[in-house]
C-alpha cells in the first residue's frame, strides 16, 4: 500500500474521531473514571476485608497501578472498539468500492485502526498522570526510560496482533449477516485471558503455561507489566517473538478467509 496514502487514511481517521470535541472527552473522562472507581473501590475492600498486605505479591499500590496501566494502555491496543466496520461494509455492499480501489483492503483498514489510537494516546498521557496523584508509583513500579521504549514496541505489536485477530472474524460476515455475537464473545476470552479483568499471576499456576502461548496475554498483560518494570530483557523479547507469530498466524487466516468470502461477495446490501 502508498505510503502516503496510509498515512492520509490514518489521519483523516484520527482526526474524525477528535473532531467531536465535547463527545470526545465527556466519553473519555466518564469511561476512565467509571472504570478506574470499580477498580480503586473493589480492591480497596478486598485488601481491607482480607486483612492482608499483599495478593499474589501485589500490594494494593501495585494492584491499583496495574489496572492503571493495563486499562489505558489497552485502550491504545483496542483503539475505540468500532469492531463492526468490516462485517457492516460487506453486509451493506459498500465493500465494492474499495474492491474497485487500487490498493490494499488489509492496509486501508489498518490505517484506520491505527488513526483510532490517536484519542487513546491522549487518554493515556492525560489520565496516567491524573492517576499518579491516587496511586503512588514509586512504591509499586519501576518505570523508567528503558521500560517505556519496550512498551511502545510491545503495545504497536499487540495493535496489529488485536487487529489481525478481528479482522477474519469481521470476515465472516461474508456468510452470515450478524457477526456481533462472535465479536462480544473474542472481546471477553481477549479481556479475561489478557488480564484485563485480573492480573494473570492470579490464575492457578497449572494454566500460566498454557496462558503464555495464548496470544491475549500480550495485548494487555505483557504491555501493562512492561511498562511497570516487571519484565526482563528476555522475556520481553520471547513475548514479542509470540506476539509476532500469533501475528503472523491471525494474517494468514484472514487472508484465506478474505479471499474465500470475496469468491462469493455479490455487492447487493440491504
Amino acid at each position: 500500500m502508498n505510503a502516503r496514502l496510509f498515512a492520509a487514511v490514518f489521519g483523516t481517521q484520527a482526526r474524525k474521531l477528535m473532531s467531536y470535541r465535547a463527545d470526545f472527552w465527556l466519553t473519555a473522562v466518564v469511561t476512565f473514571f467509571v472504570e478506574f472507581s470499580v477498580v480503586y473501590f473493589l480492591w480497596t475492600s478486598i485488601y481491607r476485608s482480607s486483612g492482608v498486605s499483599t495478593v499474589a505479591g501485589m500490594s494494593l499500590n501495585a494492584m491499583l497501578l496495574y489496572y492503571v496501566a493495563a486499562l489505558l494502555l489497552g485502550k491504545i491496543v483496542r483503539g475505540q472498539e468500532r469492531d463492526l466496520t468490516i462485517s457492516t461494509e460487506i453486509y451493506e455492499g459498500t465493500l465494492t468500492r474499495y474492491l474497485l480501489y487500487p490498493s490494499n483492503y488489509f492496509g486501508m483498514k489498518y490505517a484506520e485502526h491505527l488513526g483510532l489510537m490517536v484519542p487513546a494516546i491522549v487518554e493515556m498521557l492525560l489520565f496516567g498522570v491524573a492517576a499518579m496523584f491516587v496511586v503512588r508509583p514509586g512504591s509499586a513500579g519501576d518505570i523508567s526510560a528503558a521500560t517505556i521504549a519496550m512498551t511502545v514496541v510491545s503495545v504497536v505489536a499487540a495493535n496489529f496482533l488485536q487487529f489481525a485477530l478481528l479482522f477474519p472474524i469481521q470476515a465472516v460476515g461474508f456468510w452470515a449477516d450478524n457477526v456481533w455475537a462472535l465479536l462480544v464473545m473474542y472481546r471477553f476470552v481477549s479481556q479475561m485471558l489478557g488480564g484485563l479483568f485480573l492480573p494473570l499471576n492470579l490464575f492457578p499456576e497449572w494454566s500460566q503455561p498454557i496462558v503464555d502461548l495464548l496470544p491475549f496475554k500480550y495485548l494487555y498483560y505483557a504491555p501493562a507489566t512492561t511498562l511497570l518494570g516487571q519484565t526482563g530483557t528476555s522475556e520481553w523479547l520471547k513475548g514479542l517473538a509470540i506476539t509476532l507469530a500469533w501475528s503472523a498466524i491471525a494474517a494468514l487466516a484472514g487472508r484465506l478467509v478474505w479471499k474465500r468470502g470475496t469468491l462469493q461477495y455479490t455487492g447487493v446490501g440491504i
